[in-house]
Formats: structure tokens, C-alpha cells, sequence
């Protein structure tokens, strides 16, 4: 007894000590408060002046810190949620809007559809492996946090310049993490949109979408309720990875970038799998009464958003916190951004039940506060106070800016017959689809795992991805889209051609749109010029949701993507979800045999402002981008539908980048066979074979049919004709222009491995 005795007062002893030795490292590194720390933590100075009348005297550390996470422009859209109100987020078939971890749908049946996109460019573009990593991670939890099982993902990636010297080693890094993650975490990734361009040169997108499945009457919220409820860490010890992640997100880059290397994250797929199966199986036990994923500013976020939601405080005891490095401060632990965690507020009586689940899966399961009536949020730490902080203020009514914004400059139309084609069509055709934007992705998404679950239907390559909902006929269609050089050109029509983009896009695979959620990804809203893009682009945006009935219900807005004084074109990300009531009933673009009809769906100006052809094959970017009709759009699109459904159309194509000839070998490529079209005599050819104009579809059917399609167009008030036949193994666009197929799709096939074999020599 006496030896024991002896052990245990020795080993107090040295935690004494070490707790001593601990607190004096704490206590030596936190400095005193000044304008100039407080400015060097992104507040600006009416920001830290507030925070001085809020509170009624000078923060501390951590205090400091908190205010700097809680009121960045990634936590608190202070620039944005004026113009956010904007959009139309209701609809009869939304369960929940904006506001929540993410959106969810009604989908009949009883079930659900949970999605949301999200943004991980600054930490991608520092170290692109760990940064898109976890920029999957976070958007699935976001997913799982509402009670769904994830059953997809999709991307949407924007790179610079080719000739960069960057761009090869953040292209090969950003899709091996995106692989990495979803493989392991096994959860398909069925579609996506790269682009490059050099406005992204010092600042690429990284935007990562999931898609979930829940019971409709089995959803979760973060919104907590019940005073002296206990607050729950769960999942994966705290590190000191990722402090300030959402700060630095909140940032123009400057020369500095590779400094910032610590902020990011660092992701284990095979840890957020058993958070996924602890969580929903824990979810099953009625134990959880609010659940916040910790995500972009990690406890300090999950935790003020839990209480300011539910009107009630939260008192934090950080000395339970499960970390992972000794001797971490209050204000690291707060500030942490490591993965796979969540924070949940329990119903007390299942708090053992709760426990022996988490530990059951292997993970941590640590009571960590309570919540309280104070509307306070509250922090202790090795017996101090370290916080005490009004806790609405933080969250829900954090600083909201009318930034000064001034329009974009209008750009003048270009008259097709005023664009002479400077090489033949042909040779035109080939270049375009060799290029980084149009040529095949295959490199990139066949290091994905799009297979697993067993429920893909349609695979990436085609206008959207198609995905079973479990054994029943149902499905899902899923797309992301937005077209940055007709937002750079105008971005209220900009705004408006991503959400017709992808509209189109789950039309042409015979889906009904159903909702949205969009990544509005642009530079530094404090510049009047981008905050008019911004606006505009949202308004944009709104228009046409509302007018073809496809509300947005989640989303994320990143703002600063801009290095040395230089912004990225705006680029406001579309992530569309459809529903179709049987996937066997599915269109596909490949054509399907020889002699069947080709059919021209909508009308065709010839319009080349801000195309393909313009920019590749003409050497010049001008003009004005394509007017979007949203009439002619939900015309056309319920049209095309309706073809589908009755199985009159054996192919399917919306017509965007590169035009109807683009369209056309795409389809011809994917099915291995060729055709022939006959130019219409009305239309410069240039404008008529390569002009972007929307609310257009590639259609075919048999012969027999073609008739009545057109007819029926002409009683529906669509435009419709017939401009040729599959067959062959050539394309050919007008008598003597023809190019063989092998030749197509050697061109297309060829261009990204090779450039990507480059970095290797």
C-alpha cells in the first residue's frame, strides 16, 4: 500500500510539474493586445474598435482570436449576406434552405436528398494534396452531420496557365488528394468541371460537392436546445494543423503563400468512415439533440453556432478536449482546424449509450461543457477563464457591409458575318477540342473511384452523372457549371448561363431540376469593381432560379482569391441535383447507330462574343457572351424532357463551349460513330457550326420519328430542324470539310496526359 502511495503522489507530483511547465509556455506566448495584433488576425480597425464597445475592455488571446475566426468573411459572409438574401431558397419540395451544414430536398418515397458545395482554394493552392483532401472530408461531414449517408461526390477545379510553372504540380496534388480521400472514405466521385486559365495562375479553385440520402423525417440540426444539456466532443484528437485555416481563407494571397504551409489541414479518410458509422448509428439511439461538424474555424465555430442558433450560451472546459500534442493553449485548441471531428449536444440520459457507441467504432467520445441560459460563450482552461464572450454576437449577428460596388463595363455584341474564319472548319474542329478546356478529362477522373456502391448509372463524360437511389427505380442526376469568361464579360448573364448551364445539363440526361447549392468563388470584395461583380453575378444567379423553378438551398461563398493585387475571373459554381423517376429510362450523348436523324433543338443566332472559337482559333477574347432567354430555356429544357421520357431521342447533347460542332463530335467520339451535317444558308458559317448560343440541344432519333418531333416542337413554340445523319467514320460539317473520327479523338484523348507526362521528364 505504501509503495503504491509512493507511486501515485510521485506521479502528481510530475503532472504537477508538467502542468506548471505547460502553463508558463501558455503563459509566454500570449502577447499583448494591440491594434496591430488585432489587424494581423484580419480585423480591420472599426472591426476592433467594435469589439472593444462590445465587450467593454480589451480582449484577451484567445478572446482575440475568436473574434478573428468568428468574424472572417468565411465564418460570418460579412460581405455577402446582404446580397444572399437575394436568392430564392423555398420551394415545396425544400425541407431545409441555406443555414443549416447543408441543403435538403424531398425526394419522394419517404427519403431525402442532403447536398451542399464547398470551397478549399487557399489551403489547394499551398499544399495541394492535404488541401483538396480535406476539402473532401469537410464537405462529406457537412453531409453526414444532417443524418444522411453520402453517396456521391463531385468536383469543380480551376487551374492556371498550362505554361505556368505551377499548374502541373497543383493539378497532379489536387486530384490525387480528391482520390485519395473519396477512395478510402468509399464514396463514388461521379462528376466535375476543370478548367485553366491564367487569371488562376496565383489562385485555384478547388470546389468539392456531396450528395447524401436520409429518411425526410430523420433530419439533424445544429441548433441546440435545453439549458445544463452536456456538449459532446466526437472523433479524432485536436492538433495544431489548420489554426487559422478559415483566417487565411479569409486572404489575398501575397508572396508569402508557401508561409502559411501550417494552416492546412490534414485529412484520414479511413477515421472520417468510422465517424460517418459512429454518428449515423448514434443518430438511430434518439440521443442527439443538435450536431455542428467541425469545420472551418473547428471548435470555436461549432460551438457558437450550436448555442446562437438555439438562443442559448455554451460553456466550453478545454482541459477535456482530447488532444493529440501536449501542451496546447486555449487558443490553439479553439482555432484548430484538425479533421474528423464533430461537437453534439446530447439528451443526458443516453449519455453512456452514446459513449459505448463512439468507443465501440474506436474513437473519441469526451463531455467537453454544457449549455447554459446565459447567451454567453464561455471558456476555461487550466482553471481560467480565457473567454466570456456575448454569444449572438459572434455568430448570428456578426459585422454585415454594404460594400460599395460600381457595375462591370457592358461589352458590345459581335456581329457573326463580321468574324472571318481564319483556318478550315475542320482543322478549326481539332484544335478546339485538343485544347486544355474541351479536351477528354479521362486522366483526371479515372484516378477517382466513380463504381463503388454499386448505384452509378452514368458515369463522368457525359452532361451530368446518373445515380441510382438504393434498389428502386429512382435516381439522381448531378452536375457542377459556370462558364467564368462570360462572368468575367458580364456577370449578371454570366450569373444567369451557369444555373441554365446546369439546368441543361440535368435535362439532357432526362432529370427534373430540382434545386441547387452554388460556391461563389471571386476576388476582394473590398475593391468596388469585384464587389460589383459579386452582385451581380447573385443576381443573376436569382433570376434564374426563379424563373425556371430551381431554388438554391446551401452554398459557401469564397471571397480574396486573389494574389499580388491580382483577382481570378469571377467564378460562381453551380451544383445542380435532378430527379428521375426510372434510371433505365436515361438519355446518354453518344450517338447509338448509323441513319438516324440529327436534330437542332432551340435557335441559332450564331453568337461568338466570348467564345471558344473567338478566344482559340481567332486570338482574341471580346464581346459580348450569349443572352440567356430563361423562357426559351425552360421551353426548350421541359421539351427535350418530354422526349426523353416517351423514348422518341436515342441521344441527348446541350450545346455550350465550342458550339454545335463541339456537340457534335463529342457525341460522334463517345459512340464511335460519325455524321454528316448540312450548314444552314442563313448563318455565316463560322457563327453557325462554333456560336455559343444557349437553350440548345443536339438531338436523334430514327428517321421515322423526325417528323413528328419536328411538329411537335412547332405546336411547344421550339425551335427545331433536321441538319443531318449518323453514319460513317467521319464527321463532316459541310461538303469537302470532313475529318476522320480516330483523328477526333486522338486529338482529344491526347492532351492532358501527355502535358501531365511532362512533369515526369
Amino acid at each position: 500500500m505504501l509503495r503504491t502511495g509512493c507511486r501515485i503522489e510521485k506521479k502528481t507530483r510530475f503532472e504537477a510539474s508538467n502542468r506548471r511547465k505547460d502553463e508558463a509556455i501558455v503563459n509566454a506566448i500570449e502577447p499583448d493586445i494591440t491594434p496591430e495584433l488585432a489587424a494581423a488576425h484580419g480585423l480591420k480597425p472599426d472591426e476592433y474598435a467594435r469589439i472593444l464597445a462590445l465587450i467593454g475592455r480589451t480582449p484577451s488571446f484567445t478572446e482575440l482570436g475568436i473574434f478573428s475566426a468568428m468574424w472572417n468573411e468565411h465564418c460570418s459572409y460579412k460581405s455577402s449576406r446582404l446580397h444572399l438574401r437575394k436568392l430564392p431558397t423555398k420551394a415545396p419540395w425544400v425541407i431545409q434552405g441555406p443555414g443549416e451544414n447543408a441543403g435538403v430536398i424531398d425526394i419522394g418515397d419517404g427519403l431525402a436528398c442532403v447536398f451542399k458545395m464547398e470551397s478549399h482554394n487557399h489551403p489547394s493552392f499551398i499544399e495541394p494534396f492535404q488541401g483538396a483532401a480535406t476539402g473532401v472530408g469537410g464537405i462529406l461531414r457537412d453531409v453526414f452531420t444532417m443524418g444522411a449517408r453520402p453517396v456521391a461526390c463531385l468536383n469543380l477545379l480551376r487551374f492556371g496557365a498550362p505554361e505556368h510553372p505551377r499548374t502541373r504540380h497543383l493539378v497532379a496534388g489536387v486530384v490525387a488528394g480528391i482520390g485519395a480521400y473519396g477512395n478510402s472514405f468509399g464514396v463514388p466521385t461521379v462528376g466535375g468541371s476543370t478548367n485553366f486559365d491564367k487569371s488562376y495562375d496565383g489562385n485555384i479553385l478547388v470546389n468539392a460537392m456531396a450528395v447524401g440520402i436520409a429518411k425526410a423525417n430523420e433530419i439533424f440540426y445544429a441548433k441546440a436546445s435545453g439549458v445544463g444539456n452536456k456538449v459532446v466532443y466526437l472523433g479524432s484528437k485536436t492538433g495544431r494543423d489548420g489554426i487559422h485555416g478559415a483566417t487565411m481563407a479569409s486572404a489575398a494571397f501575397d508572396a508569402d503563400a508557401e508561409a502559411k504551409r501550417p494552416a492546412v489541414q490534414v485529412g484520414d479518410p479511413f477515421t472520417e468512415k468510422l465517424l460517418l458509422e459512429a454518428c449515423l448509428e448514434l443518430m438511430q439511439t434518439g440521443a442527439v439533440i443538435a450536431i455542428q461538424d467541425m469545420g472551418a474555424a473547428g471548435l470555436t465555430s461549432s460551438g457558437v453556432e450550436m448555442g446562437a442558433k438555439g438562443n442559448l450560451g455554451i460553456a466550453l472546459d478545454l482541459d477535456r478536449v482530447p488532444c493529440r500534442e501536449t501542451g496546447m493553449s486555449a487558443y490553439e485548441m479553439l482555432l484548430s482546424e484538425s479533421q474528423e471531428r464533430m461537437l453534439m449536444v446530447l439528451d443526458p440520459a443516453k449519455e453512456r449509450e452514446a459513449e459505448a457507441i463512439f468507443r465501440k467504432w474506436g474513437l473519441d467520445f469526451a463531455v467537453i461543457g454544457e449549455t447554459t441560459d446565459t447567451l454567453r460563450f464561455t471558456v476555461t482552461h487550466r482553471g481560467q477563464v480565457k473567454a466570456d464572450l456575448p454569444i449572438k454576437e459572434l455568430g448570428d449577428t456578426a459585422p454585415l457591409y454594404d460594400r460599395p460596388h460600381i457595375p462591370s463595363p457592358k461589352q458590345a455584341p459581335i456581329d457573326p458575318a463580321s468574324i472571318a474564319a481564319p483556318i478550315p472548319h475542320a482543322e478549326a474542329l481539332a484544335r478546339l477540342i485538343a485544347t486544355p478546356d474541351l479536351c477528354s478529362k479521362r486522366w483526371i477522373y479515372e484516378q477517382y473511384d466513380h463504381l463503388i456502391l454499386g448505384n452509378t448509372v452514368q458515369a463522368p463524360g457525359g452532361d451530368a452523372a446518373v445515380i441510382r437511389i438504393g434498389d428502386g427505380p429512382k435516381g439522381l442526376a448531378l452536375t457542377t457549371d459556370v462558364t467564368q469568361r462570360y462572368c468575367q464579360a458580364d456577370p449578371f448573364e454570366g450569373g444567369k448561363q451557369a444555373v441554365a448551364e446546369a439546368w441543361r445539363n440535368l435535362t439532357a440526361v432526362g432529370a427534373r431540376p430540382r434545386a441547387i447549392t452554388d460556391n461563389l468563388n471571386f476576388g476582394n470584395p473590398e475593391k468596388p469593381e469585384i464587389m460589383g461583380q459579386l452582385i451581380a453575378c447573385i443576381e443573376g444567379i436569382g433570376e434564374a432560379c426563379r424563373a425556371l423553378d430551381f431554388p438554391v438551398v446551401s452554398g459557401n461563398v469564397s471571397l480574396y482569391n486573389e494574389s499580388s493585387g491580382s483577382a481570378i475571373a469571377p467564378t460562381p459554381a453551380i451544383g445542380g441535383v435532378g430527379l428521375i423517376e426510372d434510371v433505365s429510362l436515361t438519355a446518354s450523348l453518344p450517338f447509338k447507330r448509323p441513319g438516324e436523324t440529327i436534330l437542332l433543338i432551340g435557335e441559332t443566332a450564331g453568337w461568338l462574343g466570348r467564345s471558344l472559337y473567338l478566344r482559340e482559333i481567332c486570338g482574341c477574347e471580346i464581346g459580348a457572351p450569349p443572352p440567356v432567354d430563361l423562357a426559351a430555356e425552360r421551353r426548350n429544357g421541359d421539351f427535350v424532357r418530354g422526349l426523353i421520357a416517351s423514348q422518341t431521342v436515342t441521344a441527348v447533347h446541350d450545346i455550350s463551349d465550342g458550339g454545335l460542332a463541339v456537340a457534335l463530335a463529342e457525341m460522334a467520339m463517345a459512340g464511335a460513330i460519325g455524321a454528316s451535317i448540312e450548314i444552314s444558308p442563313s448563318l455565316p458559317t463560322p457563327g453557325f457550326l462554333f456560336g455559343e448560343d444557349q437553350a440548345r440541344y443536339v438531338v436523334t432519333a430514327a428517321p421515322e420519328s423526325a417528323a413528328a418531333i419536328r411538329d411537335a416542337a412547332e405546336r411547344a413554340g421550339v425551335a427545331c430542324e433536321i441538319i443531318g445523319a449518323t453514319g460513317g467514320d467521319t464527321l463532316t460539317l459541310s461538303a469537302g470539310t470532313a475529318i476522320l473520327l480516330d483523328d477526333l479523338a486522338l486529338a482529344n484523348e491526347a492532351w492532358l496526359p501527355r502535358y501531365m507526362a511532362q512533369s515526369h521528364s
